[in-house]
């Protein structure tokens, strides 16, 4: 075969199938599509008003009517705009894809930018064709000369095109619905869908049903000059009533307006009152629960861009948050929760956001130029950090009240946007546990003054009576050493201590408290990431679960020489213990704790124990959180009590090994539930032990 070289053909009759089937995800998009060119239109003929080339009529009043008539199973969208010739129609609407907007703007450019015109591609009017079988134009342009156009096209290549009958300047679309798509024509599914829409579109939008026989009853002085009177109704005065009643009419039933032309989002914050936003959340998101507090966006510069973003209240598992961010576009809806332009963590509030500067695409159900709407979600991260800083520094005691609903989605936020944790992290709130509230830099602060405190105790002997200061003079010349080495000592991280289980951490609890230290409730599933990112994002913060790790505050201050008397029994009772519960792994401890009714407890050092929960999430087979538990597990017995005491003093007693399993046990209870067979186990060991009492 030859060697050919030519141009590809494309024409209407190949492009109607890609159009109807591949244009537009849903269907429903149509009425979005004809509603905004007639919105288009309109703003066209009052520009034209402006510019001084047309004359608007007295009484002037932009509309758009959408008329039903399931009986023909018809669709009719009226606008009062601009219109168009022949010539217009043989432009616009028979060269598919050629964007009647676009040239209208470059037209125009210089002399008007007072609105903006909506549409921007030229195929919106084809999507008609997804739902119609039909579709007739009816048209009339501004011009004074011109004449009425009639078009006609059944999806195909070929349309016919006549002198009209129209006699008011505007354009009438009629859609002759195919009939798997009638639901279109039928009144709840219209408003449904104008509603999700159009509900903010810039002009009046009406739904009514051609040869209407619905009527309604008004007042006297409600009626409009547009009303079909039928009827007039007088009203029987009431018992008790000085006045006559006011004259009534009944009238044929009203087309219902749809829309709202001037969107709370569009005016600015000081023109809002407080009843206004929440009647706007109660009305765009049908939730009834008022919002905590609201973010109103409006920005000229270096794009426009205006919204309302609300926080409701989300005080529950984080799986189950969802939120509703409406993207508009000029007042037209674009989408729901579009992630390019929405911060990931704002999906969990609910709000909206129109940018006519969005760079859509031609279906306007996707963005281009990823560049510039990374700007957007920047923009949209960086004013809800200040906000929320603002209010943590203006209004902490409503900030307070609000944490418990908003900490998921702020926690969320940081961890997956490094700006946004690095703005927040001064303004997360950590709940102590008489449920005060209390800022990071509080917190890395709250137990300083009780471990100085502890620093400064009395150190005691091995009878637990006080000693004299210079027996410790070595620490003394360490403190001495630390001062001189200050600077070092600041770089070190400070610890926030937490809890995860108030009743099963509670013998922990009680021993901080005693100590006059704090520890924060971190029990959300979020917690545990959250808390890793804060770590790895700032070099003075460590967390640390209560039972991780004994500080130096929950030890008694012992004398060189008792110290050296613990450390050698230390060594005997590890062997002593680790052989009764035959666990090598286990890290025994022997301390003097100031609660000597403490016999024995377990730390799980916070590395180990974070692993473990990082497996369990994950269910990763063979890799128990036992398993990873164990390996960080040490064993603190009291040197102060009385049982250790005794194990201490009878190595080889008919009791010790007993004692030395329950010793365990209770201190395994404090720190995690005991499962299957270690519960049968303890529960035979505690009735024994009761047996040896009662006897």
């Amino acid at each position: 075969m030859a060697s050919k070289k030519g141009n590809l053909s494309i024409n209407s009759e190949n492009m109607f199938p890609i159009i109807k089937k591949w244009l537009y995800s849903d269907h429903d998009i149509f009425y979005r599509e004809v509603i905004s060119n007639a919105c288009d239109a309109i703003t066209k003929i009052r520009k034209m008003d402006m510019m001084g080339e047309y004359e608007l009529p007295e009484g002037f009043k932009p509309r758009v009517d959408i008329i039903l008539n399931d009986k023909e199973k018809t669709i009719k969208i009226v606008d009062n705009g601009i219109g168009m010739t022949a010539e217009e129609v043989e432009e616009y609407i028979n060269q598919v894809a050629f964007s009647g907007a676009t040239d209208f703007l470059n037209k125009y450019k210089d002399k008007a930018n007072a609105d903006q015109i909506i549409g921007h591609f030229g195929l919106g009017f084809y999507s008609t064709f997804m739902v119609a079988e039909n579709v007739d134009i009816d048209t009339l342009s501004y011009k004074s000369d011109a004449a009425s156009v009639h078009w006609t096209c059944d999806g195909g290549s070929d349309f016919e095109m006549s002198d009209g009958d129209k006699t008011e300047v505007g354009t009438t679309i009629t859609l002759h619905l195919s009939e798997d798509c009638l639901e279109f024509c039928n009144e709840y599914k219209a408003r449904e869908v104008i509603q999700k829409y159009c509900s903010f579109m810039p002009y009046e939008i009406y739904l009514s049903r051609e040869n209407e026989e619905g009527t309604e009853t008004i007042k006297a002085s409600e009626k409009l000059e547009s009303d079909t009177v039928i009827e007039e109704v007088h009203p029987e005065k009431k018992e008790g009533e000085e006045e006559e009643p006011e004259l009534q009419y009944k009238i044929k039933r009203r087309p219902q307006l749809l829309n709202d032309t001037h969107p709370l989002w569009a005016k600015t914050p000081k023109d809002c009152t407080d009843e206004e936003y929440k009647e706007f959340y109660r009305k765009v998101f049908r939730d009834y629960k008022e919002p905590l507090f609201w973010i109103h966006l409006n920005m000229d510069y270096p794009f426009n861009l205006k919204g309302i973003l609300y926080f409701p209240k989300i005080n529950m598992e984080f799986e189950s948050i969802e939120g509703t961010i409406k993207l508009y576009n000029n007042q037209v809806f674009i989408a729901d929760n579009i992630k390019e332009v929405i911060p990931e963590y704002l999906m969990l509030l609910k709000g909206v956001i129109d940018c006519p500067d969005l760079p859509l695409n031609v279906s306007r159900s996707a963005l281009q130029n990823d560049g510039f709407v990374k700007k957007i979600s920047e923009y949209i991260s960086k004013k809800v950090a200040e906000k929320l800083a603002g209010l943590c520094k203006t209004d902490k005691e409503n900030y307070d009240k609000y944490w418990d609903d908003i900490s998921p989605f702020i926690k969320y936020g940081c961890l997956r946007d490094d700006k946004f944790c690095e703005k927040m992290t001064d303004y997360i709130l950590f709940k102590n546990l008489d449920g005060k509230y209390l800022t990071t830099p509080e917190a890395l602060q709250i137990n300083k003054e009780a471990e100085e405190e502890a620093a400064k105790e009395e150190a005691v002997d091995e009878n637990g009576n006080k000693v004299e200061a210079e027996v410790v003079d070595d620490a003394k010349t360490d403190s001495a050493d630390s001062k001189a080495d200050n600077k070092e000592e600041d770089k070190e991280p400070r610890t926030i201590y937490y809890v995860t289980d108030e009743q099963q951490q509670s013998q922990y609890i009680n021993m901080f408290k005693a100590q006059k230290m704090e520890a924060f409730i971190m029990n959300h599933n979020i917690d545990v990431p959250f808390m890793e990112q804060l770590e790895r994002k700032n070099e003075g913060i460590k967390f640390l679960r209560i039972d991780a790790d004994l500080t130096d505050a929950f030890k008694s201050k012992t004398s060189k020489k008792a110290a050296k008397e613990l450390e050698e029994q230390e060594k005997g009772l590890a062997e002593k213990i680790k052989k009764a519960l035959k666990n090598d792994k286990l890290t025994v401890k022997l301390e003097k704790l100031k609660d000597k009714k403490v016999s024995s407890m377990l730390t799980v050092s916070e590395e180990s124990r974070r692993m473990a929960e990082m497996m369990k999430m994950y269910a990763m087979n063979g890799m128990s959180m036992g398993d990873f538990g164990n390996e960080g597990q040490t064993l603190i017995l009291n040197a102060n009590h009385p049982l250790v005491q005794y194990v201490l003093e009878n190595e080889d007693g008919a009791n010790t090994r007993m004692i030395c399993e329950q010793l365990y046990d209770l201190a395994r209870i404090q720190n995690a539930p005991l499962e299957g067979e270690a519960m049968s186990k303890f529960v035979m060991r505690s009735n024994d032990i009761m047996m040896l009492l009662a006897k």
